[in-house]
């Protein structure tokens, strides 16, 4: 039977090389559409013969519309692109639908990577990246917690210098303010916050800390039984090496083992019972909270609970 490309005289000068995993003695044979075998057989044969040229393109366009997830065509798609001097912004314009039909798939964002990178070669930084922002808004009408699309976005930011004035952290809040409990989000968020100090010498400034920790007092005011806010106040006080006790008069809001039947959030007393362990004379009052999440407010994890209070004082007494 004839086929898409043994029919076609563009491609009568290639002889295609087939697979060789069947005959006699083979294990598992896959069972590939003819289609995909063909087209296969012509990319082996390409790639032999380290052709760049339109009509690949073309084949590695039809093959990853077959399988997107075949990470050697994408990458001789790159090569070729570069080899020819292509559009890189019309292969992003083609990208953009692939990504939009294939949301989970890694290959389109390291294609996307290599791309925007090329870009940064050939024009202003901020010209190369001109449309990622509402391509990724797209994306994220699809999926708003999708680990590849977040992922992306922290290159995007790093690569290209996207750390303020530009709306990354509005961007955060708005994704925050829409839902509260996106775990996402507040990565990304934390990320604009202090990425840039992993990366380079520079150093977070005083009023980033004001910021955030406001912020995050808002967020936890507005939702108290919502772990995120929680786990974010705990690593702006351990990153900025301060007491969590520091804290515990704004958490005893939600949580006072004073008045059990009043307790709003099981988060604020776990983060009760580890800022009173800091204090030996507030080893009581760890307990306490201890023992509410234990029997009231958490019993699920009792054996959790249980095994933490003790651990009340064990540092101490290793110290001494």
């Amino acid at each position: 039977m004839m086929g898409r490309y043994s029919n076609d005289p563009q491609w009568e000068d290639v002889v295609p090389i087939s697979q060789e995993d069947s005959g006699p003695n083979a294990l598992a044979v896959i069972a590939y559409t003819e289609e995909y075998s063909e087209a296969s057989s012509y990319m082996r044969a390409i790639m032999a013969a380290n052709e760049h040229s339109e009509r690949v393109l073309s084949l590695t366009q039809h093959l990853i519309s077959i399988n997107p997830g075949h990470y050697t065509v994408w990458l001789y798609r790159a090569d070729t692109l570069f080899q020819l001097g292509a559009d890189l912004h019309q292969e992003l314009e083609w990208l953009n639908g692939v990504s939009l039909k294939h949301i989970k798939n890694y290959q389109i964002w390291h294609h996307r990577q290599m791309l925007l990178t090329r870009l940064k070669e050939l024009e202003p930084p901020l010209e190369a990246c001109k449309g990622e922002s509402e391509f990724l808004s797209e994306m994220f009408e699809q999926d708003v917690k999708n680990y590849h699309v977040w992922s992306y976005r922290q290159w995007l930011v790093r690569e290209f210098g996207l750390w303020e004035g530009h709306g990354e952290l509005e961007e955060a809040e708005a994704f925050l303010a829409r839902d509260i409990r996106n775990n996402s989000a507040w990565n990304f968020r934390w990320f604009l916050a202090f990425g840039r100090e992993e990366q380079t010498d520079w150093k977070v400034p005083g009023d980033a800390w004001d910021r955030e920790l406001a912020f995050t007092k808002q967020k936890i005011e507005m939702l108290p039984q919502n772990e995120s806010p929680w786990s974010y106040m705990r690593g702006l006080l351990e990153k900025h090496k301060k007491p969590l006790s520091g804290e515990a008069e704004f958490a005893s809001r939600f949580a006072n083992v004073e008045r059990p039947d009043e307790v709003r959030s099981s988060y604020a007393l776990d983060f009760l019972a580890d800022a009173y362990a800091e204090d030996e004379k507030r080893f009581g009052d760890a307990r306490r909270a201890l023992e509410l999440l234990e029997t009231r407010y958490d019993p699920i994890r009792a054996n959790y609970w249980n095994y933490r209070k003790t651990l009340l004082g064990q540092s101490a007494v290793a110290v001494g």
